[in-house]
């Protein structure tokens, strides 16, 4: 089954940096990056907001309309 091998990869990339942004959060006793000084250049949360794309799409590439 290596489609469910895939499928594992990115989900556990997501949740290992949806962990990673809570966390960073709760340091900053802040809900939400928009309430962050440093959002813009995130390098955490541009990682988060990889880890999402990949796992929407596996790693394929591509567009999304959303």
């Amino acid at each position: 089954m290596p489609n469910q091998k895939q499928l594992d990869k990115y989900e556990e990339a997501l949740i290992q940096k949806t962990k990673e942004l809570k966390e960073c959060q709760e340091n900053k006793k802040i809900s939400s990056c928009l309430q962050c000084e440093l959002i813009i250049g995130c390098r955490l949360r541009n990682e988060y907001v990889d880890a999402v794309y990949k796992s929407m799409n596996r790693g394929k590439g591509g567009g999304f309309e959303f």
